[in-house]
């Protein structure tokens, strides 16, 4: 393969990969609490054989989008939303884990847990239960937890000082290896969900770019490989 088609090969290979990220976040579009991803390119600069330099296509990585997405009021007490930076703390069969997704709801053993089962955890690292028949469940902005019968836990909102660091894991949950931090500036709204932050329009318009970028490369590679093709059945011929 020559140089040319080589540099149109890691276009074309970097976009399938783009389009394969812009397709998650579509399929992502309702997930509650769910962060679009991008896709970052650089290039690598090479040297051909004679020492003319040469630019190929090189992705550096897919960076996660952790602006907030938007609040939707369901008015079931137990969906909770965060504004701000921050992250509930679930206790996993696996260990800690983190997720924007406030979906909650109360197990056979009056525990706040998440759709899988598993608890959320309070400021102090403890599942957060809510007693038999204490009537009305009361969350405020700082995490409390009160109902008829008085206060009852505070809902750990925790925060990370490099959110791309953190790595997405199964039903929504991070993980990561840093130190949490008690969240500042987060605050709790009672009886809404975080939607997804992915734009649609703009996904559809990527998606698109990336499949005429995906062509194009395409369409190059095939005119440069007939290209070569008649240099060489002329050469043969040439005798």
């Amino acid at each position: 393969m020559n140089d040319a088609s080589s540099v149109a090969l890691s276009a074309q290979l970097a976009v399938l990969h783009q389009t394969d990220v812009i397709a998650n976040n579509l399929a992502n579009l309702s997930t509650t609490g769910f962060k679009a991803q991008h896709v970052a390119f650089t290039q690598y600069l090479s040297q051909t054989s004679d020492g003319t330099p040469i630019s190929y296509v090189q992705e550096a990585g897919t960076a996660r989008d952790p602006s907030e997405g938007p609040i939707t009021q369901t008015s079931n007490p137990l969906d909770i939303a965060i504004r701000g930076d921050g992250y509930f703390t679930i206790q996993t069969p696996l260990g800690e884990r983190f997720t924007r997704n406030g979906h909650f709801q109360l197990d056979a053993d009056r525990q706040i847990v998440t759709s899988q089962g598993y608890p959320v955890l309070s400021d102090n690292g403890s599942p957060v239960v809510i007693p038999d028949g204490s009537g009305e469940i009361t969350i405020g902005a700082d995490g409390s937890v009160s109902t008829n019968q008085g206060s009852v836990s505070k809902i750990g909102i925790v925060s990370f000082p490099d959110q791309q660091a953190m790595t997405e894991t199964a039903g929504g949950l991070y993980t990561t290896a840093q130190v949490p931090q008690p969240a500042t500036d987060a605050k709790l709204m009672q009886g809404s969900i975080e939607g997804s932050n992915v734009e649609p329009i703009i996904e559809i318009t990527r998606l698109l770019s990336a499949e005429r970028n995906v062509d194009y490369a395409k369409t190059f590679i095939n005119a440069e490989a007939t290209q070569v093709s008649n240099a060489i059945d002329r050469l043969g011929k040439t005798v």
